[in-house]
């Protein structure tokens, strides 16, 4: 199968409510869209996929830390140069310059693209459902929070609070709240590494302890984690953890999931070794949202399925954009290629035109 076009092109996104990035937030999401088009046996197919590290700038324009380590412009960049490279290749060159990769954005986009030109996401249906995400907003009232809450469908089971932010008595009362009303739900609280040791272990001697699956990244110090759950004995997940190029899976005393995040991480490969690694040691993994468009949550939700099918996937995060991207979440507007700003474009020549070439060189 035979890559005859590469298209390149970069969107944003404003946002109607402000997304957590850790203790930060942002008011508008930025990426690219890499589409490609094949032949194969008079076959042609066209897909895309979106690649968007999880850095740049916040509200008070502050660089975007602890994600992403690559930038958009690193992206685009690489990008750029590698399309002429890919074009008229085999679509298994997709995987080859994926591996070469040092910006794990452009590594995932690279093996998304290939798993999608090669039919295995179409196989699947996507995981339809997902785990809420509730957080104390900062540019909207507190009733849109209660309301949330108050609608959530009774099939939804767990959900994800953010922790961390504000006041320990503010985040208890939210967590209370939650609970008062609907005493039936399980928390996963994401904490992303705000609290030191001493604050993690007084704001969880204070938690309903039954009511919470587990909390992610807990301490400052990730080196405290088997200390926090030594105190405490709440089980807790690793996700900014994941991000150091560094990472190695190790078992450690409390550790009981891993919150991935397929655009910081890399390639599918990647993924699915860490994945396989973590299950043999009876630790769950969970896909989880880097804040893409719904091209990329669509996605997701098909990886989901793929690598973590016992799993719920945390993907609520496209309630907050002002648009959808290619593929429909229900919003009024979706954007199409048509709309976005193209930044590179190649297409691989044709035998014919390459005989026509030979022949007026062979002719000067």
């Amino acid at each position: 199968m035979i890559l005859t076009s590469l298209s390149l092109y970069q969107y944003r996104l404003p946002l109607e409510t402000l997304l957590p990035v850790g203790k930060q937030r942002i008011d508008h999401r930025v990426g690219l869209v890499l589409q490609a088009c094949t032949s194969a046996d008079d076959q042609y197919q066209q897909v895309e996929v979106d690649i968007a590290p999880l850095s740049g700038i916040d509200i008070d324009q502050h660089d975007i830390i602890g994600f992403s380590r690559e930038s958009l412009t690193q992206v685009q960049t690489a990008l750029t140069e590698l399309l002429p490279q890919l074009c008229g290749q085999n679509i298994d060159k997709l995987i080859e310059f994926s591996e070469q990769s040092p910006y794990p954005s452009l590594a995932f986009g690279l093996s998304l693209l290939h798993a999608k030109l090669m039919g295995k996401l179409g196989t699947v249906r996507p995981q339809s459902t997902t785990i809420p995400l509730i957080y104390h907003p900062t540019d909207a009232s507190n009733a849109l929070l209660a309301n949330k809450i108050a609608n959530l469908s009774m099939d939804v089971h767990s959900v994800k609070v953010k922790v961390g932010q504000t006041s320990i008595e503010d985040e208890l009362s939210l967590i209370y709240g939650i609970l008062g009303t609907r005493p039936d739900l399980k928390l996963r609280l994401d904490a992303n590494r705000g609290l030191t040791l001493e604050q993690a272990i007084a704001f969880a001697a204070c938690l309903p302890l039954d009511a919470i699956e587990y909390i992610e990244e807990p301490c400052q110090n990730p080196q405290d984690n088997m200390a926090f759950y030594q105190a405490i004995g709440l089980p807790y997940a690793l996700d900014e953890s994941l991000n150091d190029p560094e990472y190695q899976f190790e078992m450690h005393e409390g550790l009981t999931a891993l919150i991935i995040k397929p655009m910081l991480l890399g390639s599918l490969e990647k993924l699915s070794n860490l994945i396989d690694t973590a299950h043999s040691h009876g630790v769950r993994c969970i896909l989880s949202s880097s804040l893409e468009s719904s091209l990329g949550i669509h996605d997701l939700a098909h990886l989901a399925t793929i690598l973590t099918p016992d799993e719920i996937p945390g993907l609520d995060t496209l309630n907050a954009f002002s648009q959808d991207l290619l593929i429909s979440s229900g919003k009024t507007q979706c954007l199409t290629l048509q709309q976005l700003e193209l930044i590179a474009q190649h297409v691989a020549q044709t035998e014919t035109e390459s005989d026509s070439e030979f022949a007026e060189t062979k002719d000067e």
